[in-house]
């Protein structure tokens, strides 16, 4: 699988997890992703090397960081910005049109 593709986490209620998980994108050390099993309003959660951030892709704001740092928060807001209607998109084809 290459870096940029995206993957479904395979059996995650096993995992502990409550529901499966998508990278929808990857950049500067970053990775975007959606859960199948989410909540509106539409976001992404970044997770960087010591944390996680959610982003809102409709009002383009910050809800919540644990530990991204000032850069990563930075980088990542930015990347939301210029991949917005794309990450909207993937949104929409996980959970539906909304």
């Amino acid at each position: 699988m290459s870096p940029t593709s995206p993957f479904i986490l395979e059996n995650p209620i096993r995992l502990g997890y409550s529901s499966a998980m998508v990278t929808v994108h990857r950049a500067h050390g970053l990775r975007f992703i959606i859960y199948t099993q989410d909540h509106e309003p539409a976001h992404v959660h970044v997770r960087g090397q010591a944390g996680e951030a959610r982003i809102s892709l409709r009002e383009h704001g910050l809800v919540s960081n644990a530990g991204l740092s000032r850069t990563e928060l930075r980088r990542a807001m930015a990347e939301v910005q210029i991949e917005r209607e794309r990450l909207l998109a993937e949104w929409e084809r996980i959970h539906g049109p909304v």
